[in-house]
């Protein structure tokens, strides 16, 4: 496990969790107006249809609920950065896909049901202080921390949408896409740690990494940079650092600045 970020970035509980509702409020609005042709559709996920798709994106928030079902942990093992190493997407990916199978055939009417999953995460975080600490992958972590990954989640799959759905155009939510983005640029500081490299992603993040000669003052010397969208796509494995490079997506100057090796984060 990649050591830990030494100063860990703050999120305000309250901001979060506004953002993961009016992300997945996005994600409810345009799937009411889905035909059941578009919810055939594929995407990108190995097969995957639209209607399986959206009943993952409920899974992001139905995580929150079962979690909270299990016996609390006795004191917190984990940590907010710890989680995009430990999530195992490639290795679950059976398991993940039958139960999205399994939920889109269960559910007809798949807004009634994000419904639910909306009224139920609500609930739970009501009742629940965001210290509560929860059995993750990443391991004891608190509910507040949790609710941070949900935002990568939400953000990441309605990209997905998008680009399975012609001319569907979800929005984004600023504060969803700003915490998603700070997440994982933290964590490829924290995968590649060092003071060589300057990765930019304006307007949200901007972190030090890469072993190397430290940079002190005027113009780093290796500089990266490109937009929230396309460097999430980088570090969930949907765009590859070359077709990003090769398509003027991203920007990279210096002789530390090749990222390639380092992506995805999430697998």
């Amino acid at each position: 496990m990649p050591p830990a970020r030494k100063r860990p970035r703050a999120y305000d509980p309250a901001r979060t969790r506004a953002a993961v509702l009016a992300q997945f409020g996005h994600v409810r609005a345009a799937v009411r107006a889905l035909t059941p042709e578009q919810l055939g559709l594929p995407t990108r996920l190995g097969g995957w249809t639209v209607r399986e798709l959206v009943a993952h994106v409920g899974m992001a928030l139905t995580a929150v609920d079962r979690l909270l079902g299990e016996p609390e942990p006795v004191r917190q093992d984990g940590r907010l950065l710890d989680w995009p190493f430990a999530i195992a997407i490639a290795a679950d990916a059976d398991a993940i896909a039958g139960t999205a199978r399994r939920l889109a055939a269960e559910h007809s009417d798949l807004d009634a049901h994000l419904a639910e999953v909306e009224r139920r995460f609500t609930e739970r975080l009501d009742t629940h202080p965001g210290s509560r600490l929860l059995p993750t992958s990443a391991g004891a972590l608190p509910l507040a921390d949790y609710v941070v990954t949900r935002t990568v989640e939400l953000v990441v799959h309605t990209d997905d949408l998008n680009a399975a759905v012609p001319g569907l155009d979800i929005p984004y939510d600023r504060q969803a896409l700003a915490a998603a983005t700070r997440l994982l640029a933290d964590a490829l500081a924290v995968k590649a740690p060092g003071g060589s490299t300057e990765v930019r992603v304006p307007p949200y993040a901007v972190v030090q990494c890469v072993e190397g000669p430290r940079h002190t003052r005027g113009t780093p010397p290796n500089v990266v940079e490109t937009d929230p969208l396309t460097w999430i796509r980088l570090a969930t494995g949907r765009l590859a650092w070359k077709d990003a490079l090769d398509g003027a997506k991203v920007s990279a100057s210096g002789e530390r600045a090749d990222l390639g090796p380092l992506l995805p984060l999430l697998s």
